[in-house]
């Protein structure tokens, strides 16, 4: 039996960044991924959103490819919105998403930066947060828009 532990901290952001998850609709979104994620053998350690993206702290399985746990999430999440009519608009994510590797070593430190989104973005915006993502990660630079 392989024994793997490759954690992969996730972010995406809802379609054009409007900001449709209230805090009515938070928790509901929250417990619901991670329900999810649970039956579908997707190891989730933490998770956390604001208004207009989440963060995903998770350990791939064995089978499991970054790209499809992406697709998996994303696509499931906001059908499952949409389907329980939660928002008045149509609810969706965008395309783009950045994956990035976690050492054993930094865990703790992206559980904490996840747990505490909401005191994070009253200092910087979501947009902010991802340029400097971009930035320190040294991916090229694009507009997340």
């Amino acid at each position: 039996m392989p024994y793997t532990k490759v954690m992969i901290h996730y972010i995406w952001a809802t379609k054009s960044r409007v900001p449709l998850i209230t805090k009515e609709i938070r928790p509901k979104l929250l417990t619901h991924i991670k329900d999810y994620t649970l039956e579908k053998g997707i190891f989730l350690d933490t998770i956390n959103c604001v208004e207009d993206h989440i963060h995903l702290l998770l350990s791939l399985g064995t089978e499991q490819t970054i790209a499809k746990i992406a697709q998996l999430i994303k696509g499931e999440s906001s059908f499952w919105v949409n389907n329980n009519e939660l928002t008045t608009n149509k609810f969706g994510w965008q395309d783009d998403y950045i994956a990035l590797s976690v050492s054993e070593s930094g865990i703790d430190k992206v559980r904490k930066y996840i747990i505490n989104q909401e005191e994070h973005h009253r200092k910087k915006t979501f947009a902010e947060e991802y340029d400097d993502f971009l930035k320190v990660h040294g991916f090229e630079q694009k507009k997340f828009g």
